[in-house]
């Protein structure tokens, strides 16, 4: 186990967006979440999916051209993992990045690192 795994596994989870299940392999089933347009805390793949439909209906312009992470600060202790960063979404047009500062939570099981706790605040 090393720091890098817990990056490596942040990084590739959003290199998998747009594909549902690709993305959803690095979050644990029962996860929780904290977004900020998010009512309450979410429990599970299928309140994070009712957000993202909801997200969905009501988007408004094209999709972001690129979202990664960056600044990744990440600990690690036994099987659990804690990694903080600014998650940025880039526009082709002429639209400001959109960030959000962001902690994962991770534990390490069979399938590897997966996040336990996801909590993403908008940046204004």
């Amino acid at each position: 186990m090393s720091i890098d795994d817990l990056t490596t596994t942040i990084t590739d989870l959003y290199r998998s967006l747009g594909d549902r299940s690709a993305f959803d392999a690095h979050l644990h089933p029962d996860l929780t979440i904290w977004e900020s347009d998010a009512d309450g805390l979410l429990t599970g793949l299928a309140e994070l999916d009712a957000l993202r439909d909801r997200r969905a209906a009501g988007a408004t312009g094209p999709a972001p051209v690129t979202v990664a992470p960056e600044q990744l600060h990440a600990d690690a202790w036994d099987d659990t993992g804690l990694v903080r960063y600014v998650l940025r979404a880039r526009h082709a047009d002429d639209r400001p990045d959109v960030c959000f500062r962001v902690t994962d939570v991770l534990r390490r099981d069979d399938a590897g690192w997966r996040i336990v706790h996801h909590h993403a605040e908008a940046v204004r």
